[in-house]
């Protein structure tokens, strides 16, 4: 491990807690409502059949596994992710799927010391944006791809670009402590919302032909879901976690108001603002 590289603890920490836990608990939910953002990262990503294939914070291996079935019994996908909980789940799923060229390691794509192996493409759905460090992280995940390698991934644009994202945070807001002013850059779900921050990003870690492309894309979730999703995930489902009974309460009965006009026929519909991101290493 270079010794210039530190691993993420923070983000380490999170992820190997109550994030990662609930997320292995809502992974059918999450896969259903992000699989065109996984089918877009596959098909920006694929490097054909026989491929080596990298997919940086796995979750709980959906785009591993759709990239694996892509290149075939010739290729491979090794996903990599910074949760246990998460690297198990995959680790299962590839094993009941029969996904036999799908791979899964636990480790921080920041200071990982990815040796001599090196891959055709590295991809990442919504797995770039909580490096404490983004230039040394994608310096770091550079030294795996091939040379002329691909890099593609997706990351959300900004919160008032992606109003489904931040409803249940400004729902839950009139209960909660007035919650400090975040730095837009800090390791988070939006921190890549300035695409001329991710090219600048790219670009100093050594990437080159660096596209930054606006993504939106139709998803939906099912109305009978809606009220897990909002309450066990995001600063909603960690505040559900400290707060009192009562707070609690009015929280969860402010979310179905809230989400009201997103609903018809049985689905929440939204679109996800994104950008996607695709270079050479």
């Amino acid at each position: 491990m270079p010794q210039s590289v530190q691993p993420n603890t923070q983000q380490a920490a999170l992820w190997n807690d109550a994030s990662g836990k609930a997320w292995v608990e809502m992974q059918p939910i999450l896969d259903g409502v992000l699989a065109p953002l996984a089918s877009l990262v596959v098909a920006a990503g694929d490097p054909g059949k026989g491929g080596d294939v990298l997919d940086i914070g796995c979750g709980a291996g959906a785009t591993t596994l759709a990239m694996a079935r892509c290149v075939g019994n010739g290729g491979r996908c090794v996903g990599l992710d910074i949760s246990r909980p998460l690297v198990a789940r995959a680790t299962e799923r590839a094993r009941v799927e029969a996904v036999a060229n799908a791979s899964f390691e636990v480790g921080d794509a920041q200071a990982y010391a990815f040796a001599t192996e090196r891959f055709d493409a590295i991809v990442s759905r919504f797995g770039v944006m909580f490096f404490d460090d983004p230039v040394a992280a994608f310096a770091n995940i550079r030294q795996a791809a091939r040379r002329g390698g691909k890099l593609a991934f997706v990351a959300w644009r900004g919160p008032r670009e992606n109003d489904f994202m931040t409803t249940a945070a400004r729902a839950a807001a009139p209960f909660l402590p007035q919650a400090p002013v975040l730095d837009p850059d800090a390791p988070g779900q939006f921190a890549f919302a300035d695409g001329a921050r991710v090219r600048r990003i790219l670009e100093a870690s050594g990437w080159s032909s660096v596209k930054v492309e606006q993504a939106d894309v139709p998803c939906q979730i099912a109305e009978d879901h809606l009220m897990t999703y909002a309450t066990r995930l995001g600063p909603v489902g960690a505040a559900l976690r400290e707060v009192d009974q009562a707070t609690a309460e009015k929280i969860t009965a402010a979310l179905p108001v809230a989400f009201k006009p997103f609903v018809a026929d049985g689905k929440a519909r939204f679109i996800a603002a994104c950008w996607l991101v695709t270079a050479l290493g």
